[in-house]
């Protein structure tokens, strides 16, 4: 598993940018924080309110998590960090269900088993 931590500049766009993530299924799960942040931004230190979000992923869709946040975030340079991480098996099992993956017993997606499951319940008919 992996968490990818982004900066947002309010809740507003946190709740967007982790809602477009969800629908896309390269999250599971999204987590948003208010914060505040220091950084130096143009020469000066910058002291802001921000939101902050923690979304639930796999390590090979980093990329495309990139690619869609800087798509629609609203930063010229957006904070996109990833974190690895281990999960109990259950909460990892939920993860990968929600992002469709590929399970390892069978080596398709939970929507192939159901998609193949319903098939075969046709043919038999």
């Amino acid at each position: 598993m992996a968490l990818v931590y982004i900066t947002c500049r309010d809740k507003k766009e946190a709740k967007k940018i982790s809602m477009h993530l969800l629908k896309k299924r390269l999250a599971a799960c999204a987590n948003i924080f208010p914060i505040k942040s220091m950084y130096w931004w143009k020469g000066k230190i910058v002291d802001e309110n921000e939101s902050a979000i923690i979304a639930k992923t796999i390590e090979k869709n980093f990329e495309k998590v990139v690619r869609e946040v800087k798509r629609i975030h609203s930063y010229e340079i957006p904070c996109i960090l990833r974190i690895n991480a281990a999960a109990n098996k259950e909460y990892e099992d939920w993860a990968n269900k929600e992002i469709g993956i590929r399970t390892k017993k069978k080596g398709m997606n939970w929507t192939e088993q159901g998609l193949r499951a319903m098939l075969n319940r046709q043919s038999r008919d």
